[in-house]
């Protein structure tokens, strides 16, 4: 059974300045929580006795078997599903250095929607991307909608916040880092990498200037047919998803 307080103290891990203050966010549904359980910490985890049944041992430090009734009252979605944990704030402390000396990373420059970085986070998932670097006014990974986004993704992709000209400033000079512009070159024309930085940039904006004077190889993602009518731009999820194929197409 969930008490008041409980149920208080779940609601507040909805604003980020209880999940800062706390570190503390909250997954839900079985196959997020699910994929959670046992890679990150979980402090609390409710669900329906039906749910708890056909589990084995469940890695939580508290575990309530509680009614649907409950669960609605605690649950942040609008359809409560059969499950919600509350789990730790990861401490991610991988550098841009040593991530992308030999792997792809994908850096993010200023993603307001947190549907988007939830989705971004999932397509690294698929193509191997391991890391993910933010600049500190992305969507907070951890807040509802985004963290429901990654499918569970989260469980395998590591994600920090940085500074971004700082941290690309770090690199070698031969390190590759690539970006999306609209002036940039057809990126199937392009030679590729294995390893490097891919900056995605804020879903109105693009890269702002402090980042892409930073970005060595300008790529763009050319439109079909090329003198025909189109979209402006293509939403940066999808965006990374072409971008992401394309990479692991040629240079897996």
């Amino acid at each position: 059974m969930l008490s008041k307080n409980d149920i208080k103290n779940i609601k507040s891990l909805e604003k980020k300045k209880f999940r800062d203050e706390k570190q503390l966010f909250v997954a839900e549904g079985h196959k997020l929580a699910g994929e959670l359980l046992g890679v990150f910490d979980c402090v609390l985890l409710a669900a329906t006795k039906e749910w708890t049944g056909s589990r084995g041992d469940i890695p939580a430090e508290r575990i309530e078997t509680i009614t649907p009734d409950e669960l609605a009252r605690a649950s942040l979605l609008r359809s409560p599903q059969d499950v919600l944990a509350v789990f730790r704030i990861p401490d991610n402390r991988m550098t841009m250095l040593s991530a992308a000396s030999r792997n792809l990373v994908l850096a993010l420059d200023g993603i307001q929607d947190p549907g988007n970085l939830g989705t971004i986070v999932r397509i690294a998932d698929w193509f191997g991307i391991r890391n993910v670097f933010c600049s500190p006014d992305c969507a907070d990974i951890y807040g509802p909608k985004a963290i429901q986004s990654t499918m569970g993704a989260i469980a395998r992709v590591r994600l920090r916040y940085v500074d971004l000209p700082e941290a690309i400033s770090t690199l070698p000079s031969g390190t590759p880092v690539y970006g999306t512009f609209l002036d940039g070159e057809d990126i199937y024309r392009r030679d590729l990498t294995s390893n490097g930085v891919i900056v995605m940039g804020n879903e109105g904006n693009g890269i702002r200037p402090s980042v892409g004077s930073l970005v060595k190889e300008r790529l763009y993602i050319p439109s079909w047919p090329a003198d025909g009518a189109t979209s402006e731009s293509l939403n940066v999820a999808a965006a990374t998803a072409v971008i992401c194929a394309e990479f692991r197409r040629r240079c897996s």
